[in-house]
């Protein structure tokens, strides 16, 4: 009962902080199921999983959390097994070796384990090197009778750190780890390095895994440029799909990747000019047919909404900044985690404030009323700040490239020019990319 309503919590909660996308090809496994990840942002990665899977998953977390306060008996309530590193505590590494029994006993019994091996929480464009204690745990369990699996799960940010980003879950195929059980004890460590390297490979097949953050920028504008080209939207599976084809683009034509490479930066500073964020906004005419819609739409949110939105203001704007000004020191890693959990303790104790107050002030049944409306309310109040951003950025534009129509038409062309070549440049390395899931690029 505990689990389930903790995964309820914050799975929604989860589910308000970013814009989540789940790529799996149906339900979880059954039966012993090893999930292993990628660990680019904390504590949000392991939370991600109640969203990925409804069966009861035990964690398994680096043991100085469970000294947290509130984080120390969520864990606890829910089951959690303790990892003791070196980096924290040398002296309690020998306590690892009851975790890793208990996570096989765990898998014995048919249940299911949450392990990131990479064995930290990091912001690298790559996956670090992984530890082989999934291995260790899958492999003893499938020695004494269990069909282990191991499902690669992998975690694509496009703003970890930033709310209402947009967060990529995939799940890749199934590992069966009986095929890497070893024939005698002198085989052990040669199956244990063979299939840690087998999960490398699943989670590098999943994730975006760049080579170095100079990337990220040509992976971004070419997978823009050929959403532009097809007529389609961004697509966060074809943007890892991309990162591979970098990396071999890289490694087989360095000299042509280079020239790219500039040419796509170069592009993507000059749409910055013209404050275009994507090439299709280069093409938009404004056009009194399509300025009369746009401004009437934009009046009646404006009437209808403004009072609304004031109101969430009032009512929340003491509280909003909290989760950012308490993640400003936190490292990269764990700024969506601060700031998440934060929102989440401030926006309950705002909420049951409020019920209290109003019912002090007006009645139960105001107290009732503020209960029931709040939520809502606060859902309506960030909806409505991202509208008004889009909205300003629309209007932003309107009078930037109304000002600037020659720019924007060589921008665009230029954008034209691009998209075909990164097009063509998709169809020449689409036949390279034989792992699975590399069929999204002809989307």
């Amino acid at each position: 009962m505990f689990y389930a309503c903790v995964r309820a919590v914050v799975a929604l909660a989860l589910r308000l902080f970013y814009r989540v996308k789940v790529n799996a090809p149906g339900e979880a496994p059954s039966g012993p199921v090893l999930f292993v990840g990628n660990h680019p942002n904390g504590l949000i990665d392991p939370a991600l999983v109640f969203i990925l899977t409804r069966r009861q998953v035990t964690f398994m977390a680096k043991a100085p959390l469970f000294k947290l306060p509130v984080i120390g008996w969520l864990l606890k309530g829910l089951d959690a097994l303790p990892v003791y590193r070196k980096q924290d505590d040398p002296t309690q590494m020998g306590r690892n070796e009851g975790t890793l029994d208990a996570a096989k006993g765990a898998l014995v019994q048919g249940r299911a384990i949450t392990i990131f091996p990479e064995g930290k929480s990091h912001s690298e464009p790559e996956l670090a090197e992984l530890k082989t204690g999934a291995a260790r745990i899958a492999l003893n369990a499938a020695r004494e009778g269990a069909a282990v699996r191991i499902v690669p799960v992998g975690l694509t940010y496009a703003e970890k750190n930033v709310f209402r980003s947009e967060v990529l879950i995939d799940q890749g195929a199934p590992i069966d780890v009986t095929a890497f059980l070893p024939e005698d004890a002198a085989a052990e460590q040669d199956a244990v390095r063979a299939l840690t390297e087998r999960v490398a490979e699943g989670l590098r097949a999943v994730t975006l895994n760049l080579e170095q953050w100079t990337d990220l920028p040509v992976v971004r504008v070419a997978e823009q440029l050929y959403a532009f080209r097809q007529g389609g939207t961004l697509d966060a599976e074809r943007l890892r799909l991309w990162a591979r084809g970098v990396r071999l683009f890289r490694t087989q034509e360095p000299v042509r990747y280079e020239r790219l490479r500039q040419h796509l930066s170069s592009f993507g500073h000059r749409m910055s000019l013209v404050q275009a964020s994507r090439p299709e906004e280069l093409s938009v005419e404004y056009r009194p047919g399509n300025v009369v819609p746009f401004a009437v739409k934009t009046l009646l949110r404006l009437v209808f909404g403004l009072p609304l939105f004031a109101l969430g203001l009032a009512l929340f704007g003491l509280p909003y900044p909290l989760p950012r000004m308490a993640a400003r020191r936190a490292e990269l890693d764990v700024q969506a985690t601060v700031k998440f959990l934060t929102a989440v303790v401030v926006s309950v104790v705002w909420w049951w404030g409020l019920t209290a107050v109003a019912a002090v002030w007006g009645g139960w049944a105001w107290g009732l009323a503020t209960f029931v409306l709040v939520p809502p309310l606060a859902l309506f109040t960030l909806s409505f700040a991202e509208r008004w951003d889009e909205i300003r950025h629309d209007l932003e534009l309107f009078f930037t490239l109304g000002n600037r129509k020659r720019l924007k038409a060589r921008l665009l062309a230029e954008g034209e020019r691009l998209a075909g070549e990164v097009e063509r440049l998709a169809e020449e390395y689409r036949p390279k990319l034989d792992a699975p899931g590399a069929s999204p690029v002809a989307r």
